[in-house]
């Protein structure tokens, strides 16, 4: 059902970007992924493989002999071809019948999550092409890809949420076992065993995810857990973690403050960084909302640690969340270099976003990451939004 939801999405978009034909060209998609694939097939492919989806409503495969019934079985496709030798006879009368000005393929020069296509198979698909008159119409179908991997369904809405309130039980259980004298190892494995017990994947890679920090000698970022750092009185706690649940994503980020003897509270300058924090993200989710551009988002969050005196963080307020923990489409991130156009796009009604920024203080660093889904008038929290430190 999802993918024949996503399928249906994708006629819409050919409308809308007035794309004549989208064209996913593929081959052994178990060791290559393709987004096309993976958003509206649902199955691998083997041998070469040519996915068409026309403006009219038209829905082609042409596939392997031997790929032709699980291609049949997902309900995608109601017109399949399978072949034994070659498939440009199949390919071409396939792209006679939809008779399109443009051809869009699977490539692009910024978002990742539209950028299937190999160079090996793009030059096959020109040879295929050559001496036709389909050859000179080829473009890029990145900004249909990009919007329908970004624009979530009901069903995908409803997986990611289900991702979220499993990591919300997930760090509910672990809070208890938070304790001085415990390694930032430990924790890791702590949460590896709760991902187990429930037969999940992590959202990225298993040794970093979670990523625990402890006190202000744990190095930042996407890093593994280590042995020697142990939790201390007086310590900030942060972890980063997500689940992979019915192929969609979560991640979260957590803080806990570890009580000295004597202390109620944390300190001061941690309450007032954790403070602005919270004001940050409050920040950006007020201005996320549709039509709102990815740049100006940041940079009402980004404002507020600045004006409050710490450094800017050097990284996107906030990155799309789906089948993958960073999904690609609009970026609500600065205007850098290294982020292509992704900044610049619009916002749309069901974009899912994390929401994540942090500071530095003398007891380790402040993190907070939540989960948020686009609607029509703003955003709506998938996540709890964590408004107080845990104390421990």
């Amino acid at each position: 059902m999802l993918f024949i939801e996503k399928a249906e999405q994708a006629h819409s978009l050919l409308h809308e970007l007035d794309l004549d034909c989208w064209l996913t060209f593929v081959r052994e998609t178990g060791d290559r992924p393709d987004p096309g694939v993976e958003l509206v097939l649902g199955t691998s492919i083997t041998w070469n493989s040519a996915f068409l989806f026309g403006k009219d409503g038209t829905r082609i495969a042409i596939v392997g002999r031997y790929d032709s019934e699980n291609v049949r079985a997902t309900g995608v496709f109601p017109d399949i071809i399978g072949y034994d030798e070659d498939l440009r006879e199949s390919l071409l009368v396939a792209l006679d019948r939809i008779a399109p000005s443009q051809i869009g393929l699977n490539y692009s020069l910024h978002n990742h999550t539209a950028d299937g296509l190999t160079y090996g198979m793009f030059l096959l698909l020109q040879e295929l092409l050559d001496g036709t008159p389909h050859a000179g119409k080829l473009c890029s179908a990145g900004t249909l890809l990009a919007k329908l991997r970004a624009r979530k369904t009901a069903t995908e809405q409803q997986r990611i949420k289900a991702a979220v309130a499993t990591t919300e039980t997930i760090i509910a259980n672990l809070t208890p076992q938070i304790k001085p004298g415990l390694s930032e190892a430990a924790i890791a494995q702590i949460v590896h065993q709760e991902f187990e017990q429930r037969g999940l994947a992590s959202s990225w890679d298993w040794d970093y995810c979670p990523t625990v920090n402890s006190g202000p000698d744990s190095p930042a970022g996407h890093v593994q857990p280590q042995d020697d750092i142990l939790v201390e009185p007086g310590h900030l706690v942060h972890i980063d973690l997500g689940v992979r649940q019915e192929e969609y994503c979560s991640d979260i980020q957590r803080m806990w403050y570890v009580r000295r003897p004597a202390e109620s509270a944390p300190p001061l300058d941690v309450q007032r960084a954790w403070d602005t924090v919270i004001r940050a993200i409050e920040a950006g989710a007020a201005a996320l909302r549709p039509g709102a551009i990815g740049w100006e988002v940041d940079a009402v969050a980004r404002q507020v640690i600045v004006d409050a005196g710490y450094p800017e963080y050097k990284h996107a307020l906030g990155h799309g969340l789906g089948r993958t923990c960073h999904d690609g489409g609009p970026l609500l991130g600065p205007r850098w270099p290294r982020y292509g156009d992704a900044p610049l796009q619009s916002v749309e009604v069901g974009n899912v976003y994390t929401l994540e920024l942090g500071v530095a203080t003398s007891a380790g660093y402040i993190g907070l990451e939540e989960d948020v889904v686009v609607t029509a008038d703003g955003c709506e929290f998938l996540s709890t939004f964590q408004r107080d430190l845990m104390l421990i």
